[in-house]
């Protein structure tokens, strides 16, 4: 009888945890499936990729402004290289050719590129958002965070929300 009352108690337990689909709405997001794409530059040639990841969207109610974060990045209680860079807002340093946040995603040791810098293209794509085509920058641990909305912040500018009030993550100092 004791074993039966432990196990229907740990399943309450667990139903009453939100899915990472379920805080990115409750803090006021959107959730959307995208899909790896390579050769975005040119709609004829576009190759879709067997990646398929969830980010959340926050749209700021006063500019219409939106960032986009990766729910597991999202909702990671352990520090991540993308929330990190988010909290610690490293300058931008060094010059670029071509799209800043871009380079300043490879500056912090990210990337966003589809196939190294070619004319080709890439973007994590859903045609039903606003954002159709969405650089995210991926850092080695695989976490992520929108490239534009990360090279904003790094110059004061928040788009879409201030992720720091919706991270899991807190730094303790």
């Amino acid at each position: 009888m004791r074993l039966a009352f432990l196990a229907l108690s740990f399943s309450f337990a667990a139903l009453a945890q939100s899915t990472p689909a379920d805080y990115c709405t409750q803090t006021g997001g959107t959730v959307y499936l995208r899909e790896a794409v390579y050769g975005t530059n040119d709609p004829q040639t576009e190759l879709p990729l067997a990646g398929l990841k969830s980010f959340c969207q926050y749209t700021s109610a006063s500019d219409g402004s939106r960032i986009h974060i990766l729910l597991e990045t999202l909702t990671a209680t352990k520090p991540t290289l993308a929330a990190l860079a988010y909290y610690n807002k490293p300058a931008i340093t060094g010059t670029c050719e071509g799209n800043p946040a871009s380079c300043y995603c490879s500056q912090l040791g990210g990337s966003d590129l589809f196939g190294g810098i070619n004319a080709a293209g890439g973007a994590w794509v859903n045609n039903n958002s606003t954002d159709q085509d969405l650089e995210a920058c991926i850092f080695p641990d695989m976490s992520s965070i929108d490239s534009w909305g990360l090279a904003y912040n790094t110059n004061g500018i928040i788009r879409g929300i201030d992720l720091s009030k919706v991270l899991r993550y807190k730094p303790t100092n």
